[in-house]
């Protein structure tokens, strides 16, 4: 059998974005790009999902907000961030010189938040799509009560759904009792894909003061320590929605990305390992294409939802 010069195909579309590979960095993990880009070769990633943005600059939370622990990290970071404004203006032209989609994580303190920080990213030129930060959980005010509560969910969707022509990609909590509620709400409200699982609460506390050791005393579990969780809700998910999910959750090699791919995930989302390897993106890209080589499958959309249930 003759193969193209391209086999195998690692690309994948999601909301009509091509990605050339199905491997994205998560949101809050890898800043807005130049701070990683002398050390990755952004242009070899599928996407890059930048950290969260809001309508205003936000300071987050107090020190100290990130703490380590046995397979994962505990953070409050509290989504500090320069505001739309200034991200537009500063690091925007910078991304833009990139062959790279630019997924921008955006959240709000209410409904109206949301909207008016959507409208602004809406004629960007660079931004290919927004994630809609609704579950959180390591501010005191904001995103964990649309991400938990229905009403709220189809609501804060909705409402920039009708107000942006971007794709729109809701990261989903996996702080509810039933995730593909949240993902089918998502998708009935005009969602055209959905992210998940954001970080799993989570406290720590040093037993010779007896006081939590974060200031913001509760934070957001992120790291191995998070992955079958993570994989089980995708599964989940795919199972429960028509719309692309992108799979993110503790994946430090390419075994735990193809996991979320079996699972059903169109594309995944490397988080907390950017932080202790940031080359680890690329390692999952290479180790895809390895193991779609050793099985002589042809391209990966061969590969996503083939789990054996």
């Amino acid at each position: 059998m003759t193969r193209s010069k391209k086999w195998p195909e690692m690309g994948v579309t999601i909301a009509g974005i091509k990605m050339k590979n199905a491997v994205m960095v998560a949101s809050g993990t890898f800043g807005y790009g130049p701070e990683y880009a002398d050390l990755v070769d952004l242009n070899k990633l599928g996407a890059i999902v930048v950290k969260g943005i809001s309508l205003n600059p936000w300071n987050g939370n107090n020190l100290p907000r990130l703490v380590e622990v046995p397979g994962g990290l505990v953070n409050a970071i509290g989504l500090q961030n320069p505001g739309a404004e200034k991200f537009i203006k500063e690091y925007m032209p910078f991304l833009r010189k990139y062959d790279l989609p630019v997924i921008v994580n955006i959240w709000g303190r209410s409904v109206e938040e949301y909207v008016e920080v959507a409208e602004r990213f809406d004629s960007v030129k660079g931004v290919s799509a927004l994630e809609l930060n609704i579950s959180c959980p390591n501010i005191k005010h904001g995103g964990i009560a649309f991400g938990t509560d229905p009403r709220m969910a189809k609501k804060v969707i909705s409402s920039v759904r009708k107000r942006t022509r971007l794709p729109l990609i809701p990261k989903l909590s996996p702080n509810v009792s039933n995730v593909s509620m949240f993902a089918r709400i998502a998708e009935d409200c005009g969602a055209d894909a959905v992210s998940l699982i954001n970080s799993l609460p989570a406290m720590v506390i040093n037993v010779e003061t007896r006081k939590p050791v974060l200031a913001n005393v509760v934070g957001g579990l992120t790291g191995p320590a998070i992955h079958p969780v993570a994989v089980k809700m995708v599964w989940e998910t795919a199972n429960a929605v028509k719309i692309p999910v992108i799979g993110m959750g503790g994946i430090n090699n390419a075994r735990e990305a193809l996991e979320f791919i079996i699972a059903g995930a169109t594309a995944v989302a490397v988080g907390t390992a950017n932080f202790t390897d940031p080359l680890t993106s690329l390692h999952v890209i290479n180790g895809i294409e390895e193991y779609l080589k050793r099985h002589a499958l042809n391209s990966i959309k061969e590969l996503i939802g083939t789990v054996h249930t």
